[in-house]
Parts: structure tokens; sequence; C-alpha cells
């Protein structure tokens, strides 16, 4: 029961930090000047005076409150309690001002698609680590592994957006190998079949090596630093001196406790790479939820903004919960914290 314990009051936490940045943020939203209220009544006014029609003040409070989920003539408190009871109950995040629809629609349909290059990025990106770690760890101080120092040291220094836009440079305008843009070819009917998922495949193919260069570098070299570390204790030479075999040395006792701390690292990291995507799905056209948050920056459509920010949250939170719950399943000798937790 103390581990269900422990479980409960990580996930508490995980609910509190959620209202309290959503508290925050609306809160931030509607004290700045020009806040989404008085920027979409200005708007309002505006395309209704272009048309001759009256300024309506109770009817641009209605138009308002569509699209914001809250009417503006209330007090603040209420605004929020409004807005936090349609969020939870009718998932309803309010109307985008640019497209019309409801956020929770919008950001919805593109959420897989930020996942498919997001997550494929990642794990790219941490495979790629590990294994080139492991090989730099048993070459230690041979000419391979300080070549391999020099070159993730450099790319764990180079910006993804930096290499999202010289591969966008080189490979889809200069070689032409790719297309500079879309989730697929708008051609081809969706569907199960071969050619649009191919059609996927190629379109994402940019998006997800950019996703791979946030994950790839420095965790190369935690594995690098973990392993040798690894390999001096004491007990693998007793390993060594009754006779088990490298393959198993390699796999049981090295790669497995050089990769935990490496875990962690790589959940949180989920966060990272979805944050990273506002800017890396815009410069690839790939509309995700990345490009939609980008957009609605630029065009101050608060609705999908908060929405989008929602999102982010809750990836980040659901992240660190994931490493929370599966650390101790990945290391026993972590626990899961309970027996702390009962004190």
């Amino acid at each position: 029961m103390a581990g269900f314990g422990y479980y409960w009051k990580r996930i508490g936490h995980a609910f509190v930090t959620l209202i309290s940045v959503t508290t925050i943020t609306f809160v931030l939203f509607r004290m700045m000047p020009g806040n989404p209220a008085q920027a979409m009544r200005a708007q309002f006014e505006e395309q209704l005076g272009g048309s001759g029609q009256a300024a309506d003040p109770e009817v641009i409070d209605q138009m308002v409150q569509v699209h914001t989920g809250f009417d503006p003539s209330k007090p603040m408190y209420i605004q929020y309690f409004e807005y936090m009871r349609d969020v939870i109950l009718y998932q309803d995040f309010g109307q985008s001002i640019q497209y019309g629809e409801p956020v929770f629609d919008i950001l919805f349909a593109a959420m897989p698609w930020s996942v498919f290059i997001s997550v494929y990025g990642l794990a790219l990106g941490y495979t790629a680590n590990i294994l080139l770690g492991a090989a730099m760890a048993y070459t230690e101080g041979s000419r391979f592994d300080n070549s391999m120092t020099v070159v993730t040291t450099f790319l764990n220094s180079i910006p993804y957006y930096v290499g999202a836009i010289l591969f966008l440079a080189f490979f889809a305008y200069e070689l032409r190998w790719f297309p500079g843009g879309g989730r697929y070819d708008t051609s081809l009917e969706p569907g199960l079949t071969i050619e649009f998922m191919s059609s996927i495949v190629h379109h994402g193919t940019l998006p997800i090596m950019s996703s791979f260069i946030v994950g790839f570098g420095g965790g190369a070299l935690a594995m690098r630093g973990n392993s040798v570390r690894i390999l001096g204790e004491d007990y693998l030479r007793v390993a060594r001196l009754r006779g088990i075999s490298s393959t198993r040395i390699a796999t049981r006792y090295v790669a497995r406790n050089a990769i935990l701390p490496l875990y962690t690292q790589m959940m949180i990291g989920i966060a990272a790479v979805f944050s990273s995507s506002v800017v890396l799905e815009y410069i690839f056209t790939y509309p995700g939820v990345g490009w939609y948050t980008f957009d609605a920056i630029n065009m101050r459509d608060y609705p999908l903004l908060m929405g989008s920010f929602l999102f982010f949250t809750i990836i980040t939170l659901i992240g660190v919960l994931l490493a929370e719950f599966t650390y101790g399943i990945v290391d026993p000798r972590a626990g899961s914290g309970g027996q702390s937790e009962s004190y």
C-alpha cells in the first residue's frame, strides 16, 4: 500500500503543478497589455465596422466568449472558473480566432504528426548515443574514441534549428532528395496504402533527422563516461575470473548499468523534443502542434496559444511521471520510493 501511496502522491504533485501553471498563464495572458479579450474585441469591432454593421457591445462580448470560452464582462476569478470547468469537463479550450474551429479539434488532429517526428527522432538519437558511447568506452584511448569524442562534442554544440535549416537547404533544395514541406503528398488518397505511408516517411525524414540532433551528442559522451566507470569496477574483475563470457558482461553488467543514468534524461527529453518542434515544424512547414503554436504567436490567436501551452505542460508532466514510475522497474535497486514515503 505504501507503494500505491507514493504513486498517488506523485500524481497529486503533477496535478497541482498543472493547475498552478495553468492559473499563472491564464492570469498573465489577461493582465498583459492587449489581452485576448481586448484584442478580439478590437478585431471584431473592426470587422463589423468594415461591413457597415453597428458594433453592439453585447454582440461583441458574445463573440469574444465563443472564441475564448469565458465572458469578458465577468470578474477574472469567474472567467478562470468557467474556463477550467470547460477544459476539465468538456475539453473545451475555446475557438481559434484564425481558423474558426475548436482548439481541441485542431490540436487533437495535429498531435499524432508531432508525436511521429518527435518520438522517432528521440528514439533514434538515444539509440545511436547508447551504441556509439559503448563502442567509445570499449576502445578507450584509441583513435576512434578520440575522433568520436570530437565529433560528438561538435554535434552537441549545434542547435537543432541550425541543423534543420542546413538539412532543408542541402537535401531538399540543393539535391531535391526530400520535399521542403508538408506532411505527405496531397495528390495521394489518405489510407493504409504503401504509397501513402511511404509519402509520410519521405516527408517526415528531414524533421526526424533534425529531432535526432536534439538527442544526439551529449548522450554518447555520458554513455561513454558511465561505461568507462563501470568497466573499472571490482565486480567485473570477479566476473571475468569466474569465466563469464565477454558478451554477457557487456550486455548484462556494463550496458544495463551504464544506461540507467540516461533513462531519466531520455524520459524528460520527451518534453524538450516537443518544445523544440515549435520552431522545427515551422521551418519544415510541417503542420503539427508546434507549427500551430508558432502560427498562434504570430497571429495573436490566444485561445489556440493557451491550448498549445497546456499541451506542452501536460507532455512535460507525463514525461516526468513516467520517469519516476518506471525507474524502479528499470533499476530495482532504486525501488519505488514507497518505503521512504511511509515514514
